[in-house]
């Protein structure tokens, strides 16, 4: 069963709705439920987002999209020099 994708904003908000449950001396699977996922989402979510503010999450996006691009980039033109070398040896 899928679930909704949430929105890395919204995952750091929840984030910090359960710091501050927890502040407030509730325990991590009572804070949990209250945002509306599961201990191991959070966990999940933690890991990859805990600790970043919304500068950082936007500044992470950017890179990976960048980062995708000039992967797309280096695969094109490795294709081409494969395609110009096997011309050059004759086996077109």
């Amino acid at each position: 069963m899928a679930g909704k994708r949430e929105k890395p904003e919204d995952i750091i908000t929840k984030l910090r709705q359960v710091e501050v449950l927890q502040g407030q001396g509730a325990k991590i699977s009572d804070a949990v439920r209250q945002i509306g996922v599961t201990q191991q989402t959070y966990y999940r979510w933690r890991r990859e987002y805990g600790g970043m503010s919304r500068d950082q999450l936007k500044r992470l996006k950017e890179l990976e999209q960048e980062n995708a691009r000039l992967r797309r980039a280096v695969s094109d033109l490795t294709l081409d020099k494969l395609i110009l070398s096997e011309a050059v040896r004759g086996n077109y």
